[in-house]
């Protein structure tokens, strides 16, 4: 039996009540195999053209980085200290980068992004550039059904778009300059509110305003069933998504073959049939086969584009009616998004001109620590707008998805994150509102917010926060699970003062709780369902067992609730005026677990499965819609014309010496709430750069991997900015310019390495300096580091490395190229060269015996061939032998990465890693 927990309050219990009581009377409801052609340059996708496949109708088939005890620091103090350091290297000339095509204003109405037509692959780096695009082959049948909206994603290294100088303006009374296209918001006029945008709908809450729907549905198809059609080969873990007549879902692609990957896959939303797929590797991940395609694509009506976020980082948006790559980020290479053996991987979420990503991120620079991080981008060009942490060392990753509503008459972007906290951002800027400490470890559930309130479950250890000497101290405790009500209208940390009530033992770690007629619905983990009184947290009625395990969220649509346990069992349930539930239909599916969740758009529902994807329809009924109620309205900006926060923009970007960066700024007011575009901001750079009075960047041409920290100041505020500058090939890394301390005896990796500080060291070993891998950092023993750029194609890497033996134990040491890796397994006795590398789809292994404290030199090369496939090559000797003719292993990859960082993988959990003298080179 779960426990509810005496509500914390301040001053009284009684006030506290009062508040919460008067708050919550003023809650309104209302595949085609791909071609054998190489892809482009910028992406490792293999897209075919749209092809048409007709389902059979209706006729049915049968954990990285922690220290949970590090202090945090209130939101307002969270800002990370700026570090500027250089380290000279060899260059060459830089190809210039090309420029992003100049953002679209918004419009009235929806326009359509055009799509960017790719470059071919060079031998030389090469920057993406976005641009607006037609399609090469004649557009697909549009269906009949209304508009509706998609969100966007950020681009593979971009450059801002030329910075506009607008006049100066007066203070406007509305929040924003940009229209929003928020499904939720008062103000969006460009989505139809029928279709299903985001993975929990237009409200953000799993409900839908549909009526009409079926009362039961059979999965063996047939007459009676109300099964319109079934796809056996889009079985899912992801909940598909609908825009404009248009269903959108990610999944593996040819799994079980050694061309598996993933892919996002349109379907018409009626008839089930293929429209377009666009495939992607999943590559230098630990992911498992089972857990390809994790997330759920977002869509945007405003540009016409869905944006998704594959397993192994690959983060893309794509044209909503070509399938075609508008621009692409590789974010495990750029930012050190962490993707890790479980597969966990965050949600997009589109806010007006951005989409918001998020997750473990292990970067450069004041991000080399591990932190669960926020990145806002312009959703037109992806470029970085806003970059933002929350309490570094989490002791898990995570994959809470985000909620966006106005609370208190402001946007508030609120999500469970990896430290275990609730956190509530500004969306426009990435500044904190409040955090919530919740469990003692990453937060799994989403949250969803009703009036001034944040509902939210989770499965994890409590924690009891506690005031000690002024301060709160969060302790651990001794259950599992909770249900909490959060005042969001709160700032800071409001571990103690934002709670209403929890109810404890309630173990909700995956499934979204509903709101629905002033009941909360809370299905936790064992698939039963309570309702509780969301004043007090009381359970109203007995809890209704649906199965044995949970994981889908629920679906409330037309007085009945929808939904599905993982073991396949599915349920109608019947909501009686009271709140309790009656089971109307229940069933169990003979094939698949289902992970996703149901949707309702235009009057269909559909069900995803790992075995099937199922639309399900009434077609004796005609559906209705009653309509989205009305939202909160965010407060005019006249009540707070006070500028409070300077965003600088690109807040994140990657360049060749020589390239240019036009800066822009904007202003915010406490709220987050825009006030103006700036032009004649005080800029200053610190590092090998240089910056005029209008923001124009140039980065040195005899800079080599360093980093620039650029600030922009405005009267008595300053708004900061950074960027990599990194040469083209070749490299070369032989760490004697690294500075050692004295007293450590430990020096610094180069700073724009990303994911390499923190988990290495440079030290003096026998009077020369190399950088080692430790083995002592918790949880990160095992990782993945980058150097540079993510375009670079058709170079060879290489190292002199020696493994430490401990305890009898070997590490795992390896070289990374174009998305390739080459590792010498300590403990197999084996060298093998790969892309992936817990699937192994094309991985080859051989004998050898890696002796320690012995220097070899290793050396992987890897190219894009003719044919369109990609050939990796690795070699090994001892460094005091002659290099060998012959390579150790050599693979050859049909469906190729043909761009990629060159980098270091290491398993340090048995030994340490010694690397010196690497090398990175044009392949001649």
């Amino acid at each position: 039996m779960f426990r509810l927990k005496a509500p914390q309050q301040f001053p009284t219990s009684a006030s506290a009540a009062l508040v919460l009581a008067l708050s919550l009377l003023v809650v309104s409801f209302g595949c085609t195999p791909p071609p054998s052609g190489r892809p482009s340059h910028s992406n490792t996708t293999l897209n075919s053209p749209a092809t048409t496949t007709t389902p059979a109708a209706s006729t049915p088939t049968t954990e990285e980085a922690a220290d949970p005890t590090a202090e945090t620091k209130p939101a307002e103090e969270m800002k990370p200290a700026e570090t500027p350091e250089t380290k000279p290297a060899e260059e060459a000339k830089p190809t210039e980068k090309a420029k992003p095509a100049e953002p679209a204003k918004p419009a009235e109405e929806v326009k359509p992004a055009e799509e960017t037509k790719p470059a071919e692959p060079a031998m030389k780096p090469e920057a993406t550039k976005p641009a607006e695009a037609k399609p090469e082959e004649a557009k697909p049948a549009s269906t009949d059904t209304a508009d509706a909206n998609v969100p966007a994603e950020k681009p593979e290294m971009t450059k801002p778009a030329e910075k506009e100088t607008p006049a100066e303006q007066p203070v406007a009374e509305v929040a924003s300059a940009k229209k929003t296209t928020t499904a939720a918001s008062a103000a969006a006029g460009q989505a139809d509110p029928q279709d299903w945008l985001y993975w929990r709908g237009p409200e953000f809450n799993g409900i839908s305003r549909a009526t009409g729907l079926p009362d039961s549905w059979n999965p063996e198809g047939g007459e009676g069933s109300n099964v319109l059609w079934k796809r056996d080969d889009l079985g899912t873990r992801s909940t598909p998504v609908v825009m404009n007549g248009k269903l959108y879902v990610l999944c593996s692609a040819e799994q079980g073959t050694p061309r598996e990957g993933e892919r996002v896959v349109c379907v018409d939303a009626k008839t089930g049939e293929t429209i377009w797929e666009n495939r992607f590797n999943v590559y230098l991940s630990d992911v498992p086969v089972e857990r390809v395609g994790w997330s759920a694509v977002t869509c945007d009506p405003e540009t016409n584009t869905v944006f998704a976020l594959g397993v192994c980082g690959h983060y893309q948006c794509i044209d909503a009616d070509t399938g075609k790559t508008v621009w692409m980020h590789k974010m495990h290479e750029e930012f050190g998004l962490l993707t890790t053996y479980g597969g966990r991987t965050n949600f997009p979420i589109v806010y007006e001109d951005l989409v918001i990503i998020s997750g473990i991120v292990i970067g450069w620079g004041d991000m080399a620590k591990p932190a669960h991080r926020f990145l806002g981008m312009d959703k037109r060009t992806g470029e970085v707008v806003w970059f933002t942490e929350t309490t570094p060392l989490p002791f898990d990753t995570t994959y809470s998805a985000p909620s966006i509503k106005i609370v208190n008459g402001i946007p508030q972007y609120v999500v469970g994150a990896g430290d275990g906290k609730i956190w509530s951002m500004q969306p426009r800027t990435g500044e904190h509102n409040w955090s919530f400490s919740f469990a003692a470890r990453g937060l799994y559930g989403t949250p969803i917010i009703e009036g001034d309130t944040v509902f939210m479950a989770q499965g994890e250890e409590n924690v009891k926060p506690k005031l000690v000497d002024g301060k709160i101290v969060i302790d651990v405790d001794n259950t599992m699970g909770a249900v909490v009500s959060v005042d969001a209208t709160k700032s800071g940390d409001i571990s103690i003062s934002g709670q209403n009530w929890k109810v404890v033992e309630l173990n909700g770690n995956r499934s979204a709780p509903l709101y629905v007629n002033g009941k909360l619905y809370v299905i936790d983990d064992r698939a039963k369902l309570f309702v509780l009184d969301p004043k007090t947290g009381e359970e109203l009625f007995r809890k209704t067992p649906l199965g044995t395990k949970m994981f889908a969220s629920p679906l409330y649509a037309d007085g009945k609730i929808y939904t599905i346990t993982e073991n396949g069992r599915y349920y109608v349930l019947g909501v009686k005026e009271d709140g309790e539930v009656e089971i109307l239909t229940k069933g169990r599916l003979k094939d698949g677990a289902a992970i996703g969740s149901p949707i309702c758009a235009q009057g269909l529902l559909y069900f995803p499965t790992t075995a099937a994807l199922y639309c399900v329809g009434n077609e004796a009924n005609k559906t209705g819609f009653s309509g989205l109620p009305p939202q909160p309205a965010e407060d005019p900006v006249s009540e707070d014309p006070k500028p409070a926060h300077v965003q600088v923009i690109p807040a994140e970007d990657l360049i060749y010496p020589g390239d240019k960066i036009d800066y822009r700024v904007k202003l915010f007011n406490s709220r987050g709430q825009f006030l103006k575009d700036v032009d004649s901001a005080q800029f200053s750079v610190e590092g090998p750069a240089t910056i005029d009075e209008k923001g124009e960047l140039v980065a040195n041409k005899d800079a080599g991997h360093a980093p620039a920290y650029v600030s922009a100041k405005v009267d008595d505020l300053t708004g900061k900015a950074r960027v990599r500058i990194v040469p083209p090939l070749p490299w070369a890394f032989d760490f004697e310019n690294i500075n050692i301390n004295e007293k450590t005896g430990k020096g610094e990796p180069p700073i724009t390495w990303v994911g390499a500080r923190y988990r290495h060291v440079v030290r003096d070993v026998d009077g020369n300096k190399v950088m080692v891998k430790i083995t002592t950092i918790p949880k990160g023993t095992r990782s993945q580091s980058w150097m540079g750029h993510s375009d670079l194609h058709d170079y060879t890497i290489e190292a002199d490395v020696m493994a430490h033996e401990k305890e009898g134990q070997l590490p795992d040491i390896g070289l990374i190229a174009q998305g390739y890796e080459f590792i010498l397994m300590g403990n197999e006795s084996k060298a093998k060269a790969m892309t992936w590398i817990t699937q192994q789809r094309i991985a080859q292994g051989v004998d050898f015996k890696l002796e320690p404290e012995v220097w070899y030199h290793m050396k992987l090369k890897v190219s894009n061939q003719e044919d369109g496939t990609a050939k990796a090559q690795g070699k090994v000797w001892k460094k005091d032998q002659a290099e060998p003719e012959d390579w150790t292993v050599e693979i050859v990859d049909e469906v190729p990465n043909t761009t990629g960082s060159p980098g270091l993988f290491g398993n340090a959990k048995t030994g340490e890693i010694y690397l010196d003298n690497i090398k990175v080179t044009p392949n001649s």
